[in-house]
């Protein structure tokens, strides 16, 4: 565990931290602002999560790089007004129980987080402070609407996307969409000379050198989003969710922008919520399908032709051009996730989780809800899924979205040599197994 020295911060008057997790900017913070209005004394902290940092690949992961540097961006703001930001490594509630005992803390504010891991640490966290007599308060800023803020007439939760964005657009009135001025109230931060941060090396990474997509709204290629957002060849997408991931970005910003300019975005945006919603209601999706009888399908979980799927050499040229792209730079376009997730799920008969996870391991913008989603969309297993028989024919999807075969001559230069695989099944065997694998688990008695 690391805590910078805070002898300088024991002789303030009673604190308040606000506590930055998934909401990494200074303006439109819902949580920062609350902090900020009720009090005159606020350090912001971060904490790098040694139970979190301890599952992750080492010693290079692209999103830790990332939030390092958003983290010294931060810093670096609030230094030049004369405040700070009090950055920390270790166990959340270690790093409290230090805290607690070594400045005079009246209360933390932060924002919300509806991931199990996340809702488990707050509450721990919370009940600790609570016997300090320091409270805890928490608000939502992540999304628009959450838990149960959009539900069916008899009280139960959405379980199929299009009445839920129907009723989402229904519930949804202008004023939402407003930023919370948090920025206009930074003055209210607490005075204090600069705090040392931590470096990656700290905290058992090292540095490295990435290119981050910048949080920069497009709006020309926002109008276009729906005639582009199939195409991997160009940048027809906004490339903005590793900043809504991370909080760099406000929904709230963003929502405004979509309804302004482009629908079908929208729509996406909403997707997203609905997925946080789901895992909310039905956290079971982590572990389980959200349909149990999926998870009696009888998977070949052949190793080596996930080995082939993870490094992009199944033969099937639009596959393995998704999974290099997702390696090289930990991004994956929105219709190589659908794609490559169909053919492990229902080519080569792998269980869902396995790829989910491949993917939580790769993804810059890796966010459980919209993965888990996709992944259990993808397999047929999910909410609102694509049924069990809808089977994406790689060439066909090459065909349709990639006919000039740009995009896959980007990542699979080697396409049409000897040095590039044959295929590790045939479409039409591979099809009929799948099938075959999940009538027989969907028609079992039980």
């Amino acid at each position: 565990m690391i805590i910078p020295p805070l002898a300088t911060l024991a002789q303030q008057k009673p604190i308040v931290l606000f506590w930055f997790r998934r909401d990494l900017r200074l303006e439109d913070n819902h949580g920062l602002y609350q902090a900020l209005k009720r009090h005159s004394s606020v350090l912001p902290i971060f904490l790098f999560d040694a139970d979190i940092l301890e599952k992750l690949e080492k010693p290079t992961d692209h999103r830790v790089q990332f939030i390092y540097e958003q983290v010294q961006s931060l810093k670096t703001a609030l230094e030049r007004l004369g405040s700070t930001l009090l950055v920390c490594h270790g166990s959340p509630m270690a790093v409290y129980q230090q805290l607690a005992q070594r400045l005079p803390l009246q209360a933390v504010y932060t924002n919300h987080d509806y991931e199990p891991y996340a809702r488990h640490r707050d509450q721990v966290v919370a009940e600790f402070l609570a016997t300090h007599q320091i409270t805890f308060h928490s608000f939502k800023d992540q999304v628009i609407f959450e838990k149960d803020e959009v539900l069916k007439e008899n009280g139960t939760p959405y379980t199929v996307f299009t009445p839920y964005m129907r009723r989402w657009k229904a519930l949804f009135k202008p004023e939402m969409g407003n930023a919370w001025d948090s920025k206009a109230l930074l003055h209210h931060c607490l005075k204090a000379g600069p705090l040392p941060l931590l470096s990656l090396p700290d905290i058992g990474f090292q540095p490295q050198y990435c290119h981050f997509p910048s949080k920069e709204i497009d709006i020309a290629l926002i109008k276009k989003y729906d005639q582009q957002r199939d195409i991997p060849a160009i940048v027809g997408t906004s490339r903005l969710s590793v900043h809504l991931r991370f909080g760099t970005i406000s929904i709230r910003a963003v929502t405004r922008i979509a309804q302004q300019y482009n629908g079908v975005w929208l729509n996406e945006l909403i997707w997203r919520n609905f997925y946080m919603m789901i895992l909310w209601h039905f956290p079971h999706v982590v572990a389980r399908s959200f349909k149990s009888a999926y998870d009696q399908v009888a998977w070949e979980n052949n190793k080596t032709h996930f080995q082939a799927w993870c490094a992009g050499q199944t033969g099937y040229p639009i596959v393995d051009a998704g999974m290099r792209e997702l390696n090289a730079t930990g991004y994956m376009h929105n219709r190589l996730r659908m794609i490559t997730a169909s053919f492990l799920t229902k080519h080569l008969l792998i269980d869902w989780r396995w790829g989910e996870s491949y993917f939580a391991q790769k993804l810059l913008d890796f966010e459980l809800s919209s993965n888990n989603g996709g992944w259990q969309w993808a397999a047929g297993s999910g909410c609102d899924a694509a049924p069990y028989f809808r089977i994406f024919n790689p060439y066909l999807q090459t065909q349709k979205f990639d006919p000039d075969l740009k995009y896959v001559k980007q990542w699979v230069p080697e396409l049409n040599s000897t040095d590039y695989p044959p295929p590790i099944v045939e479409h039409s065997i591979a099809r009929a197994r799948t099938l075959a694998a999940y009538k027989q688990a969907l028609t079992q008695e039980w």
